[in-house]
């Protein structure tokens, strides 16, 4: 017999294991399988690759043209084993990056959950370019990488002069999100960077922050580090308290939209 637990009903409101009841000492059966279910979905989210092709096939077709890249790591068991490899890239790759001075530089890694990178990176840029169009800017370079950690974009942007460059890629899954894209910005790229020179917006998928607000932060911190002159622990993220800045939802296929904004 399970033995309820008082705080069940908290559950619609949050995906954290809480109020699991109990069969005697022991976790009920249904809540071990649904744990086993969860935990080797952060496994599959760690070891499946980004499917390549796919999603520059997606790029394409909203007009993106995008290089594609590889860090130094040759296959998943040895980027999983040398974290330093997968931030740097490969010869053959770092070779065909020139210099174009693009002011940003996006990068799509895979990190440690390509499945993260498959689903949401797409929305996200397209909910980003319609930002920096809105603002009369461009989007940049484009670049797709695999076997990638975070400071492989310092590199990449080191490589291509760009003024500063944002990593979208797949985080570490937990048990109750194995599909968590983050974004890493960084001014100024170039090998050496710390990650206290970087501004993060984590948890980007339909059950945390959606792309369209994350691109919305994204354009916030991009226009607040062109007049810093600086990322990091330098920039602190006020786009919650500043102007009310409209969420534009660029879904794949369709046009951009500005939802009505409340007066301030």
């Amino acid at each position: 017999m399970t033995t309820p637990d008082p705080w069940t009903a908290l559950r619609q409101h949050t995906l954290a294991r809480i109020a699991l009841g109990r069969t005697g000492a022991s976790l009920p059966t249904a809540e071990w399988l649904r744990f086993a279910e969860a935990h080797a979905l952060a496994r599959d989210a760690v070891h499946t690759p980004l499917d390549v092709p796919a999603l520059v096939a997606a790029l394409r077709h909203h007009g993106i043209e995008p290089a594609v890249v590889a860090s130094a790591a040759p296959d998943r068991a040895t980027y999983l084993r040398r974290p330093d490899l997968g931030r740097r890239l490969a010869e053959p790759s770092a070779a065909a990056l020139q210099p174009g001075s693009p002011g940003l530089a996006v990068v799509l890694a895979d990190g440690l959950s390509a499945r993260a990178t498959q689903a949401h990176a797409l929305p996200l840029l397209l909910a980003l370019r319609a930002h920096l169009e809105a603002a009369g800017d461009a989007l940049g370079a484009v670049v797709v990488a695999t076997q990638a950690r975070v400071a492989l974009g310092d590199e990449v942007g080191e490589r291509l002069a760009a003024r500063a460059v944002l990593v979208l890629i797949g985080e570490r899954p937990g048990l109750s999100s194995p599909d968590s894209l983050g974004a890493y910005l960084t001014w100024s790229p170039r090998r050496g960077r710390s990650d206290a020179e970087r501004n993060c917006v984590s948890n980007i998928r339909p059950e945390g922050q959606s792309p369209a607000q994350a691109a919305a932060r994204l354009a916030w911190l991009l226009g607040a580090a062109r007049r810093l002159g600086a990322t990091g622990v330098a920039l602190k993220d006020e786009s919650a308290v500043a102007a009310p800045i409209a969420v534009i939802d660029s879904a794949e296929g369709g046009a951009p939209r500005l939802p009505r904004q409340s007066a301030p």
